[in-house]
């Protein structure tokens, strides 16, 4: 499609904030209450999914449909919308169910907007904390209890120096685990867990590296759009475009990427 004006733009980045506001509405209603239950999805494994997911993707949903009828939609619960615009609208309304369901405050709603060529405007939304990390067309920055600040990812430093986080082992095989911990081997401190909060720490300045495996492209594509604005690298584990998901990894800069990508592709090719 044609490039995007700056109306378009700034419409774009008014309605995700509507959305993003809405699903909060959802979200915060069942969190840490006794009305969240989790039901499990998950083949061999544990993948939660619980009633706030499906609502909050549905009141996004229904913002976009008001907003911007023309858009396609593309989100983890409920059934991908074809529209005529040229846009298309990822959704994930809880990144991190398993986090959600524990009460920890890691997890947080993904909305995106990509064109036929990938993501192009994204933000990450941590409704408890009240923090929202907002990235693409031109646009860097969180908004949350300390005001509105600009992001920016770390400076290169020596891979010893390093923080990564991950929410491996509960993702990915075996072969890829190795490449991790091969990885994990060689940086200063590793963190669990953390879902979509990662990228979004990695976006302010506050780690070095997120590696992932087995993500969808509605896990990914709203972090790619922040930690790029922010200065930062997302590819796959090839060096090439992760917005299809799979193995994945962000990094501060171009030097830690070079070298985390070097470590991954040793152990997974050798």
């Amino acid at each position: 499609m044609a490039a995007l004006d700056d109306g378009l733009k700034q419409d774009l980045m008014r309605v995700a904030s509507l959305a993003a506001d809405a699903a909060r509405d959802v979200t915060l209603s069942y969190f840490r209450t006794d009305a969240l239950h989790a039901e499990d999805k998950g083949v061999g494994a544990f993948d939660p999914v619980t009633q706030a997911d499906r609502e909050a993707e549905a009141a996004i949903r229904a913002v976009i449909a008001r907003e911007r009828p023309d858009d396609s939609i593309l989100g983890e619960e409920l059934e991908t919308k074809h529209g005529s615009s040229g846009l298309m609208w990822v959704l994930d309304p809880i990144d991190g169910t398993r986090g959600f369901i524990s009460g920890t405050p890691t997890w947080g709603t993904l909305i995106s907007v990509a064109t036929s060529s990938g993501p192009v405007f994204g933000l990450i939304d941590q409704p408890f904390i009240k923090e929202r990390f907002i990235g693409g067309f031109g646009v860097a920055e969180v908004q949350g209890p300390h005001g509105t600040h600009p992001l920016r990812t770390r400076v290169s430093r020596h891979p010893d120096m390093a923080t990564l986080m991950t929410t491996f082992p509960e993702v990915g095989t075996q072969t890829e685990y190795r490449a991790f911990r091969a990885l994990s081997e060689r940086v200063r401190l590793t963190r669990y867990g953390m879902d979509c909060y990662a990228y979004a720490l990695l976006a302010a300045g506050q780690i070095d590296l997120v590696v992932e495996a087995g993500l969808n492209a509605y896990d990914i594509h709203a972090p790619i759009c922040v930690v790029q604005a922010a200065g930062g690298i997302v590819s796959n584990w090839q060096g090439g475009a992760a917005y299809n998901g799979g193995r994945v990894i962000a990094a501060a800069n171009a030097d830690i990427h070079a070298v985390a990508l070097s470590i991954l592709q040793d152990v997974v090719d050798g």
